[in-house]
């Protein structure tokens, strides 16, 4: 085999590597538009509250939420509230912010929220959050 020589039925051993980056990019555009589209959660509607302070945490806020079907999610995942004490203690196992916030339905009964709450503290959660929508101004409710 001579070396240097150019021989048209050799086969060619590079790799074009610029159609798969073109293609890469298009699918790099074509998610940065449409993943804000794809965020759902749990439609609840909160009770709304004056004081509007926010929260700050360096960990990933851990929500459990009251539909107005009384079904309790853990973020997005349902769970029974026989389950729910036993499911956070082990969420909460190797995280050092026990910190969680609640969200209820305006709609469900207090004994359940006070329930739900209990199941929370039961757990060996330190700091128990809720969250609730601020109230509209006057100004706002007569336009």
């Amino acid at each position: 085999m001579a070396f240097g020589r150019n021989n048209d039925n050799a086969l060619m051993s590079e790799i074009n590597v610029t159609p798969f980056v073109d293609v890469m990019l298009v699918l790099l555009i074509i998610f940065m538009v449409t993943a804000p589209m794809m965020v759902q959660g749990v439609n609840v509607s909160l009770p709304q509250t004056e004081n509007s302070d926010n929260i700050a945490s360096d960990e990933d806020p851990l929500i459990v939420t009251i539909d107005k079907n009384n079904k309790i999610l853990i973020n997005d995942y349902e769970v029974g509230i026989d389950f729910l004490k036993e499911k956070l203690g082990k969420i909460f196992e190797n995280r050092s912010n026990k910190n969680i916030f609640l969200k209820a339905d305006k709609s469900i009964p207090y004994g359940t929220v006070v329930r739900v709450m209990s199941e929370i503290k039961g757990a060996g959660i330190e700091k128990l959050g809720m969250v609730t929508l601020p109230l509209e101004s006057s100004e706002s409710k007569h336009d």
